[in-house]
Order: C-alpha cells, then sequence, then structure tokens
C-alpha cells in the first residue's frame, strides 16, 4: 500500500507538473494573442491617424479652393459692374466722332450759326454723359508710341520729333475707367 501510496504521489506530482507546464504554456499563449492584438491595434491606429490627416488636408484643400472660388466670382462681380456699359458705349464712340467731324465741316453763316450752336450743345451733353460713365479721350500726340495704346497705320519722317513718338492722331482713342476702349489710329515718327 505504501507502494500504492508513492505510486500515486508520484502521478498527483507528475499531473501537477503536467498541468503547471500546461497552465504556462496557456498563459504563453494568452500573452502572445494579447501582444498580437495589442499590435494589430497599434497599427489600426496607425493607420486611422493616417487616414485622418488624409481627410483633414483635403478639407484644407477644398476650404481654399473654395475661398479662392468665391474672391474670383466677386472680382468676376466687381467687374461687371465697372465695365457693364462697356457694349453701349463702344457702339456709341463712332457717334461722338460724327458729331466732331460734322462740328468740324459747320459752315459760319448767319442761318447756320443757330443750328451749329445747338448741335454743338448735343455734343457737349453727349460728351458728358460718355464722361459720366468713365469715357475718357486718349492724348496721343507728343506721346510715345504704345501697342496698348496705339494703333499705327503709318509711319514718316520728322525732323521735331524722336523716333517712335507719336506725329499724328488720325482718329481718337478712348479709354473706359482704365481699359482701352478703342486705341488711337496714329502716324508714328521714324
Amino acid at each position: 500500500m505504501k507502494e500504492e501510496q508513492a505510486f500515486q504521489d508520484d502521478k498527483q506530482q507528475n499531473v501537477s507538473t503536467e498541468e503547471a507546464a500546461e497552465t504556462s504554456q496557456q498563459d504563453e499563449l494568452v500573452n502572445e494573442a494579447a501582444a498580437l492584438e495589442a499590435e494589430e491595434e497599434n497599427t489600426e491606429v496607425v493607420k486611422l491617424r493616417a487616414e485622418a490627416e488624409e481627410h483633414q488636408q483635403r478639407f484644407l484643400r477644398a476650404q481654399a479652393d473654395f475661398d479662392n472660388f468665391r474672391r474670383r466670382t466677386q472680382k468676376e462681380k466687381e467687374d461687371l459692374a465697372k465695365y457693364a456699359s462697356m457694349k453701349l458705349v463702344t457702339e456709341l464712340v463712332p457717334v461722338l466722332d460724327n458729331f466732331e467731324r460734322a462740328l468740324a465741316t459747320a459752315t459760319q453763316g448767319a442761318e447756320s450759326e443757330s443750328f451749329t450752336k445747338g448741335v454743338e450743345m448735343i455734343f457737349r451733353q453727349f460728351e458728358s454723359v460718355l464722361q459720366a460713365e468713365g469715357v475718357t479721350a486718349m492724348n496721343a500726340v507728343g506721346q510715345p508710341f504704345n501697342p496698348d495704346f496705339h494703333q499705327a497705320i503709318m509711319q514718316v519722317e520728322s525732323e521735331e520729333h524722336d523716333e517712335g513718338i507719336v506725329v499724328e492722331e488720325v482718329q481718337k482713342g478712348y479709354m473706359l475707367k482704365d481699359k482701352v476702349l478703342r486705341p488711337a489710329m496714329v502716324k508714328v515718327s521714324m
């Protein structure tokens, strides 16, 4: 019986050693699983942070694009208001030229004097309406030739002026505020 008891004690000892080894293995497996879970969570957190940063950058770009769009449309709206009358004024400038030509050829007689005076009054009124809209005549004679403001139709020799200076204005040029409405047709010295 003692032998049996010793055998059973040995057996129990072996079983507890096996149980301890098994528990130790289970603990290791649990620890490994926890470490893997923690590593997976860390990679998931890093991935989510990168995604959040990307979304933040997209948001900032979209906001900047919207601000640029808003500024651009505001400028276009201001330009439209500033130059709204450009088409009409462009069509009226030749009428202004014809008035000037008519006044230049008016005869000086007693009968035509009152007619000429009436036409001059209409011309001045017409001119003041255009000036109120921002239309101004360019002063080209004596200025250096500038292709943005002048259209050269001829080059002439001139002893009074240096090369590249506007000598004569064939047709007046006009500005609408700060834009060229019609360039002046000029003769340029060579």
